[in-house]
């Protein structure tokens, strides 16, 4: 790690820390909501590297534990199972895409998690596919959103200002098109948690 990394890094635990109105531990910490299969490997990987660079710490949760592997063939761990989560423990809460993201579209455990995060005045994230989720647990009404095109006639459906950019910031509320949005995704998220 170079000194200019260290001390962006270093600026940005003091500001998670400072101004979020969480706790230092908890300002720190991102959960990330993965397919048990076939999720897409750059929404997952590029916001992780991302958020871990700035210090912030990723869970991955999903609905098995072990290893899970993307549609490219990326691994990750699940670390936690969605059902035992608690959307408050986390400053965001963050869906990854990807064909098993249709897992999750009619999942009540995967929409309670969404709704609680954003009551709790969290991060709520979603890429890809996975703004339907959203969609599906009533969060996008009136909302400006944006997904990868099989899900768009979802989200207008339930309300959202659907737009055609790539990253899109509505409040607390940050969705994005697909991988090619990865990196800038990401870059929304933490610059939220700042």
């Amino acid at each position: 790690m170079n000194l200019k990394t260290a001390i962006f890094s270093l600026l940005v635990l003091l500001a998670l820390g400072a101004g979020s109105g969480l706790g230092f531990a908890q300002a720190q910490q991102v959960l990330m909501v993965v397919p048990a299969q076939n999720f897409r490997d750059q929404e997952l990987l590029a916001p992780r590297q991302i958020l871990t660079q700035a210090g912030v710490k990723v869970t991955v949760a999903s609905t098995r534990m072990g290893e899970l592997t993307g549609m490219e063939g990326a691994k990750v761990r699940s670390e936690r199972l969605i059902t035992e989560v608690m959307a408050q423990d986390y400053a965001a809460v963050v869906f990854v895409g990807g064909q098993g993201a249709s897992q999750y579209f009619n999942d009540p455990q995967a929409q309670a998690l969404a709704r609680q995060a954003l009551q709790h005045g969290r991060v709520v994230a979603a890429i890809g596919t996975a703004p339907v989720i959203l969609a599906r647990a009533n969060l996008l009404k009136g909302k400006r959103a944006t997904c990868s095109s099989p899900g768009k006639k979802e989200l207008i459906a339930a309300g959202a200002h659907f737009t055609e950019k790539m990253v899109v910031v509505d409040g607390k509320l940050v969705t994005a098109a697909g991988p090619q949005a990865a990196k800038p995704f990401g870059l929304a998220i933490l610059k939220i948690l700042k």
